[in-house]
């Protein structure tokens, strides 16, 4: 590709800008609170099956 970066941050730049523009304030909300709640799910449920092993290893 040589030394013309230029190219490609543009087109990098250009996508992400005009992605950017059409995600509403509400999609970032509900993606936010949908990766909260996948990360306390997540959390949870390995807590649980690590204390089930333990307690059923001895």
């Amino acid at each position: 590709m040589g030394n013309n970066h230029s190219i490609v941050y543009g087109t990098v730049g250009g996508t992400f800008l005009s992605v950017l523009s059409n995600i509403s304030s509400a999609d970032l909300a509900k993606t936010a609170l949908m990766a909260a709640i996948g990360a306390v799910v997540s959390f949870t449920i390995s807590t649980v099956l690590k204390w089930f092993l333990k307690k059923h290893k001895k």
